[in-house]
């Protein structure tokens, strides 16, 4: 079986729940992290993930439906920064390795790893066929803080224009 390791570098980090597990519904996932890559500037990258997808369904003589593939287009996805862009989805059960651009390990409470900003990411994709079905699914190893970017989503709304002085006198 072939190793299915990849590395990309310089992509837009999306929804990471990379220091805790994610929840949703009261229910409790897995550290998980979605990266952007641009289909212009990231083309060759996004081939490289794309031969390694075909592969993996060669390897097993398989034919998986592409909506049970980890990469997706992200014109199809109703989120800020996925226009232009492919996404794929990677997580773990068990905590990646998160390091700054010297290699120092990140905690949380940096406050250096965001949605938006760009890193390195060290993935590996696997083929699953269970109960659940066939699928082309992703682990994140590791990521690697490169540069700021733009934060994702509109973030606090400043609204402090809309309250009125109060005078003391007004109790």
């Amino acid at each position: 079986m072939s190793n299915y390791k990849i590395k990309l570098n310089n992509v837009r980090l999306s929804f990471p729940s990379i220091f805790n597990k994610s929840e949703f519904n009261g229910q409790v996932g897995k550290f998980e992290a979605t990266f952007l890559m641009n289909k212009e500037s990231q083309a060759k990258m996004i081939t490289d993930v794309e031969a390694q997808i075909a592969l993996i369904q060669k390897d097993n003589k398989a034919k998986v439906s592409p909506d049970k593939i980890c990469l997706k287009d992200g014109e199809f996805v109703d989120y800020d920064g996925y226009a232009g862009c492919m996404s794929i989805k990677a997580g773990s059960n068990r905590r990646p390795t998160i390091i700054d651009r010297d290699k120092a390990p990140i905690v949380e409470d940096d406050n250096i790893v965001y949605a938006g900003c760009y890193v390195n990411a060290v993935i590996e994709l696997w083929y699953q066929d269970n109960s659940y079905g066939k699928r082309v699914n992703c682990n994140l190893l590791g990521i690697q803080f490169a540069k700021d970017g733009d934060t994702f989503g509109a973030g606090d709304t400043d609204v402090s224009d809309d309250f009125d002085t109060i005078d003391n006198d007004d109790f």
